[in-house]
């Protein structure tokens, strides 16, 4: 299990604009079409990694508790499905169903957008503002396979609440650790 971390993102960068396949809903999804008055939150995850099993049912709550709050939520994976047929679309939409997401789970076939959002890892978690604007990279919180640590999805939780409550998220951010992005030979 490689350990990788976020390569963070400068805050106020602009969210990159995209349009990926969702695989629970066929249509095309944009960021633009993510852009919410109060925040958007991108995930970039997989099936496989372990990181990201160790969090998926606080991904599935995040999505419960804030999109009835006016938070756009959208996840993303970018690996290779060739080298890794786990994350393949057909078992990125069964996951998504068996979890309960009540947001989109987007294949990044080419990569592209996980490149241009210079995601290094799953998981990996940008936030932007009702300006599409990011206000937040980095961890879901502190906890990590076999560390002890429960999950509880703070960090993230933290930074929404502050932009519901109209307030400036944190620039203290830490990156999030997970397995490398699993990218196609060049």
């Amino acid at each position: 299990m490689a350990r990788t971390p976020s390569n963070m993102l400068p805050l106020g960068t602009t969210a990159p604009d995209f349009n990926l396949p969702d695989t629970i809903s066929s249509q095309t999804i944009s960021m633009q079409s993510l852009q919410s008055e109060v925040a958007t939150l991108v995930m970039f995850i997989c099936n496989h990694c372990p990181f990201v099993k160790h969090i998926q049912s606080q991904l599935a709550a995040l999505g419960q508790d804030y999109i009835p709050k006016g938070v756009k939520i959208a996840a993303i994976s970018s690996n290779d499905v060739a080298n890794y047929p786990d994350d393949s679309p057909e078992k990125m939409k069964a996951l998504a169903q068996t979890l309960g997401f009540n947001f989109p789970y987007l294949y990044d076939e080419t990569q592209a957008v996980a490149k241009s959002f210079d995601a290094a890892c799953t998981p990996d978690f940008y936030i932007f503002d009702k300006d599409l604007k990011c206000v937040y990279r980095g961890q879901l919180d502190g906890s990590r396979p076999e560390s002890g640590i429960p999950v509880t999805g703070k960090d993230i939780r933290t930074a929404l609440d502050a932009l519901l409550a109209g307030n400036t998220v944190s620039t203290e951010q830490r990156p999030s650790l997970g397995c490398n992005i699993k990218w196609k030979a060049e």
